[in-house]
């Protein structure tokens, strides 16, 4: 047993050692399944902290031959598999961490080298007799399968990282994909390899269109195919959770982490989409006892201002349509797989969904933000970075909410007319929806009490700001009505009239009604704000 050849099971029996484990050895049996056919290669990508490092230690715990894991298996789901033991700890196994030696090697180091010299030393001290002129791993592994007949696993975590971090270094990243070929590509592989399984937070880099490992199956944030439940936390396993830790609230719960909603390929080929949510955020969420945003010192979101601050394609105004709640069309063919490669919008916000940072509808094909965890890392970014106007606007968002609760209209147009001017140099100022949205963008701090709804369904017509307050809230309930070129009057009477308010008679002893007026002439606002009783 060695550090990368044959390893132990240490990792997976701490895994399942913690204080919250979640089974997911189902994904054995589909890797059980293509085991030493033509689709045997994986290629799973998903954002930081979704769990692929532990389904890494998963995998080479149950294949390694150089440990004996059927007691941490017996209790879970692969046990009762067919051919549980017929594959279990039974094949030579490879685990790398490429991470590992991008952030070891010096300045004038290759990390692809320093790597598989380091890897090598297992082989060597293992098969010392076949070692002889030997100096790649894919060569060494050829000389012990050619000894044995023993196959092996392949498991390479964070194999992306080269392109992603040293994305500049365009002799390294051809050396490293070259390299990889060889494990994956080449005749001798075929033989020696009963799997392949690669994992990284973004898909195989694309030359010319094409992937650079084009024998892997893709299993992405975008299409996760069959192995969407083995990766982060269903739903059902969420409220099994609650359950057993009675102190969390599922409602709260939901807003902060649910969102991410994935097309999952079942077995007998039937689809369902899954709400599926970030497991080490809830993992936190449960052990502190308290729901907040744990991506904050990811190294992720170093990065995001950089991302979000490339304004193509009025990049800032979709960020701004994201952060208001609302979605946006994305097409996601066009993306390289890297972060150099931007040629438009679409492809920054192709690359923020497979970072986690925005969720994604494949039905709709449209992005958004999938929850609050993920808008207070947006809202930070916007607050440190170049966006001076928009994080002022932000900033004054809390009060504009005070204000409206104590009835100070006054306040309220004069803080709904500044927030207005910050967002002039990204919105078009006149336009019917980017009033609206400047308007949901004032009150983006409201987001904590209520469920925000445009256009919503009330009385007879559409109310066109509702603020649903949510379960546990005490705050009141509030439509607020537009009105460019009139009154603030007649946009509570349009409330009245059209009997807006009925619809939130279910919440809360008191609702508001918020008329606001628009002058287009002299770019003013007016407010009016009416307390009403249930």
């Amino acid at each position: 047993m060695g550090i990368y050849l044959d390893p132990g099971n240490e990792s997976f029996r701490s895994a399942i050692s913690s204080d919250i484990y979640v089974d997911k050895t189902g994904l054995l049996e589909i890797l059980n399944d293509r085991l030493g056919k033509e689709k045997r290669f994986f290629a799973v990508s998903r954002a930081r902290r979704f769990g692929k490092s532990m389904v890494a230690g998963m995998i080479k715990a149950y294949y390694s031959i150089g440990c004996d894991s059927r007691e941490i298996f017996a209790p879970y789901r692969i046990a009762r598999s067919t051919d549980f033991e017929e594959h279990l700890n039974k094949y030579h196994v490879l685990h790398i961490d490429m991470a590992t030696y991008l952030n070891a090697a010096g300045k004038d180091e290759n990390p692809v080298d320093l790597m598989n010299d380091e890897v090598l030393k297992d082989f060597r001290e293992a098969y010392p007799e076949l070692m002889d002129g030997i100096k790649t791993l894919p060569k060494a592994a050829e000389a012990v399968w050619k000894k044995d007949g023993i196959r092996f696993v392949v498991i390479i975590d964070e194999w992306e990282c080269i392109i992603r971090d040293a994305k500049n270094d365009v002799d390294l990243i051809t050396h490293y994909l070259k390299y990889l070929r060889g494990f994956f590509k080449t005749e001798e592989s075929k033989e020696f390899l009963a799997l392949g399984y690669i994992t990284g937070i973004l898909p195989i880099k694309k030359f010319d269109g094409e992937s650079a490992m084009n024998n892997f199956i893709e299993y992405t944030m975008i299409s996760p195919k069959q192995l969407a439940p083995y990766f982060g936390f269903s739903d059902q396993e969420v409220q099994d959770l609650c359950v057993e830790r009675p102190y969390m609230s599922m409602d709260d719960i939901r807003r902060w982490y649910d969102g991410y909603l994935m097309k999952h390929i079942a077995p007998d080929r039937t689809v369902e989409y899954l709400h599926m949510y970030n497991p080490n955020s809830l993992v936190c969420a449960f052990t502190d006892g308290e729901c907040e945003s744990y991506w904050k010192n990811t190294g992720a979101f170093a990065g995001l201002n950089d991302y979000i601050g490339l304004n193509m394609d009025g990049l800032k105004d979709t960020v701004l349509k994201l952060l208001a709640g609302e979605s946006c069309p994305v097409d996601t063919s066009g993306y390289q797989n890297d972060l150099t490669s931007f040629k438009c919008r679409d492809d920054v916000l192709t690359a923020l969904i497979h970072m986690g940072y925005l969720g994604y509808d494949v039905r709709t094909e449209e992005a958004y933000i999938p929850n609050e965890e993920v808008r207070e890392v947006f809202s930070s970014a916007i607050k440190v970075g170049d966006w001076t106007e928009i994080a002022e606007a932000l900033r004054g968002s809390d009060e504009l909410l005070k204000a409206t609760w104590a009835g100070d209209a006054e306040k309220v147009a004069v803080t709904i007319e500044k927030s207005h001017q910050d967002y002039t140099s990204i919105l078009e100022y006149h336009d019917e929806n980017s009033l609206a949205l400047a308007i949901q963008m004032s009150y983006y701090t409201a987001r904590k009490h209520y469920v925000v709804v445009r256009e919503l369904p009330a009385g007879k017509g559409f109310a066109d700001i509702a603020f649903i307050p949510k379960k546990g809230s005490d705050k009141p309930a509030m439509i607020v009505e537009l009105k460019r070129n009139d009154d603030a009057d007649s946009a509570v009477s349009q409330i009245h009239d059209r009997n807006y308010a009925g619809q939130l008679r279910d919440y809360g002893s008191e609702i508001l009604l918020v008329g606001i007026s628009y002058d287009k002439a002299g770019k003013k606002y007016g407010c009016i704000i009416e307390s009403i009783g249930k």
